[in-house]
């Protein structure tokens, strides 16, 4: 671990001392960023787009040289939907760190019969990296960060040395090659990304994948975008052939709905998106000393202070 810190530290300092790495910001051209289209709307609308072009839609997609994590509960479809994406782009590269090229062709074939997909069977980030440099494909997933390994260090994989090391080579890599890339992350059990902190600062993008354990609807979130928005969410829902785009989400909300006593469907803007959802409220007589006030759905300390300013502000309460 000393060591190499020690060459690291060597190579900064041979770097400032040549002066290779300052430039002067007045002449560094401007340009945009090009993106590639992953096929999935979804996926695309969470990681942004670019300048409007001139039919006025927006460009979205995968922005090169981009370092991306994808974080999510165990099962929760992280490699279904990857896999979807690899399969969508060409001449993808999906790099397997826990399952064989077996599993992944059964998923692969679900979703796309007969499909022809690029798999790499490794966990050493420096035969990864020499493999990169040589395809350099215009996709490249990682499944998973928490799976590789350098010989450079004599901790397992997963600690908070390896992550740290692999994902730093991967994104000076990325960089290099302006080749994007994808890691698959895992959560903790109280819902954060694992590994060190540095992983989350270290990358472009971070997405969560989330969803309700007794549906199969699936939520893809941006927790952080150094190239757009965080406020915009795709939603999925899982099916046998994979992950489906869910392009009307009020539609699909609202086809059961049934008009009732305090029932009401309210407007939500996620992003450039407004979304129909409904909201119940259910109030009944209570046998505790003290009524309570709970909301599923929404955070408990949120909804307290919205009946409150209620209570304060309007009649619903009476004088």
């Amino acid at each position: 671990m000393e060591s190499l810190e020690s060459r690291k530290k060597q190579t900064r300092l041979l770097t400032l001392a040549t002066g290779d790495s300052v430039v002067n910001l007045a002449e560094v051209e401007q340009v945009h960023f090009k993106r590639l289209s992953t096929g999935m709307d979804e996926f695309d609308r969470v990681l942004g787009g670019g300048p409007p072009r001139r039919d006025g839609r927006v460009e979205a997609g995968v922005v090169d040289g981009s370092l991306i994590l994808v974080a999510g509960d165990p099962g929760i479809g992280k490699s279904t939907l990857l896999t979807q994406i690899a399969l969508n782009v060409a001449k993808t590269l999906y790099v397997a760190g826990e399952e064989s090229a077996h599993q992944i062709k059964i998923r692969a074939d679900r979703i796309m019969p007969k499909a022809n997909l690029a798999v790499l069977n490794e966990t050493d980030a420096d035969v990864i990296s020499g493999v990169i440099e040589n395809l350099k494909p215009p996709l490249v997933i990682i499944d998973s960060i928490q799976t590789l390994e350098t010989s450079d260090l004599e901790s397992v994989p997963g600690s908070v040395g390896q992550v740290r090391e692999c994902a730093h080579r991967l994104h000076r890599l990325s960089k290099q090659l302006h080749v994007p890339i994808i890691l698959v992350g895992h959560v903790t059990k109280e819902g954060t990304v694992a590994g060190p902190k540095t992983l989350e600062h270290l990358v472009d993008v971070v997405l969560n994948l989330e969803g309700d354990p007794g549906t199969n609807f699936r939520i893809l979130r941006g927790v952080k975008n150094r190239f757009g928005a965080t406020d915009e969410v795709g939603i999925f829902e899982m099916e046998d052939k994979g992950m489906a785009e869910v392009k009307n989400p009020s539609k699909l909300f609202l086809e059961t709905r049934q008009d009732a006593p305090g029932s009401a469907v309210v407007p939500v803007v996620t992003g450039l998106r407004p979304i129909l959802v409904e909201i119940q409220a259910l109030v009944t007589k209570t046998n505790m000393a003290i009524p309570r006030r709970t909301g599923s759905g929404v955070d408990n300390n949120r909804l307290q202070l919205l009946v409150a300013v209620l209570q304060k502000k309007s009649d619903c309460w009476g004088k």
